[in-house]
């Protein structure tokens, strides 16, 4: 990446993230600190008017505003990849906002620059994931994850086992193909995965009992990332 791109992204997230430490902009940015340093002596140079606080972090003056959006030919090839992607493979609701942003993003591009016509896209993500089951799941857990609200699930396991579990869904991820639902699983008393596409049955659950204090979704990022080592 470009400096001035990396200036440019370091400024939005100043303007998005205020006060914040050198630390936590260099982990956005995965640089060191020294780099941020000097990244954001580059933006006072520049007239950004940024300042930090000793103990607090960086912070932008208020009321700064960055001219309009400015995008790169590969910048836009990735949003509308993202967006197909994001449309194609979820559920209705977050492909209809999906499409919405880029409808957005289009109208405060300049006039000389526009989005690559879907005839000439070179990148391209199939649509006939929506026909699945599996789209049609993918939203009801999404909901269920924002509403933070237990499910009764029907499972379907490899070896053609067929198990009901109540389960506190807790994050979806993509793993090349299939979606999985992470969640803390009341039957085990522990983690689980379980593929989207062998859910069998899903309802809301009128089950109460609060988690466990030490559950949450960064605890179950944090034991997957230690059992992928």
């Amino acid at each position: 990446m470009r400096k001035s791109d990396r200036l440019f992204q370091l400024t939005n997230i100043l303007r998005r993230h205020q006060p914040i430490t050198a630390k936590q902009l260099a982990e956005k940015l995965m640089v060191s600190e020294r780099t941020i340093y000097r990244y954001i002596d580059d933006l006072s140079i520049a007239g950004i008017p940024v300042y930090g606080e000793p103990g607090v972090g960086y912070r932008l003056s208020e009321g700064f505003e960055l001219p309009p959006l400015q995008l790169s030919p590969g910048e836009l090839e990735a949003l509308i990849t993202g967006v197909s992607l994001t449309a194609s493979l979820t559920g209705k609701e977050l492909a209809g906002s999906a499409h919405s942003l880029l409808s957005k993003i289009e109208a405060a591009l300049p006039n000389e620059v526009r989005l690559i016509s879907s005839k000439d896209r070179v990148v391209r993500v199939p649509a006939s994931h929506r026909e699945s089951e599996v789209y049609q799941l993918w939203g009801r857990i999404h909901a269920a994850i924002e509403a933070k609200r237990w499910l009764n699930i029907g499972y379907n396991s490899l070896s053609e086992v067929v198990t009901a579990r109540t389960i506190f869904p807790l994050g979806l991820f993509y793993w090349g193909g299939k979606w999985t639902l992470g969640c803390w699983c009341e039957l085990r008393g522990d983690y689980r995965d379980f593929r989207v596409d062998r859910i069998t049955r899903l309802e809301l659950s009128e089950h109460a009992d609060d988690l466990p204090g030490h559950v949450s979704l960064a605890a179950y990022i944090e034991l997957k990332s230690k059992q992928a080592y």
